[in-house]
């Protein structure tokens, strides 16, 4: 069996084996990234030339910060069989919460003072 057979056959809704856990963390953030980088690159072309080297600015911490705050929480478990799964899930995490405040920045309405892009 292939390698992409074989993660298109593993159900993350009941993995069984830490490997399968730690795979489904692993996809997990794969989908969380891409949508993220999405969004961000979506907001990032509505903004002036000030606004996009802000913006990307903050983007370079808050991924510095979330690798680091992740490495952190899985510190207790680095070198261990389950700590590909808590840093991955703690990256999702993140990563899903960065997301939302992206989409909410991008679907600010006109003339809300409160959305920087205005």
């Amino acid at each position: 069996m292939s390698l992409s057979s074989a993660v298109a056959a593993l159900d993350c809704g009941n993995p069984q084996t830490q490997t399968d856990m730690n795979t489904c963390a692993s996809l997990e953030l794969d989908r969380e990234t891409k949508k993220i980088n999405l969004t961000y690159n979506q907001f990032r072309s509505t903004l002036n030339p000030t606004q996009k080297q802000k913006i990307k600015e903050v983007q370079l911490a808050w991924i510095k910060f979330k690798d680091l705050a992740c490495q952190f929480e899985a510190s207790s478990l680095e070198g261990g069989s389950a700590d590909a799964m808590v840093l991955n899930g703690c990256l999702a995490e993140k990563t899903r919460q960065r997301h939302q405040e992206l989409r909410a920045l991008k679907d600010c309405e006109e003339g809300d003072l409160s959305c920087p892009a205005w």
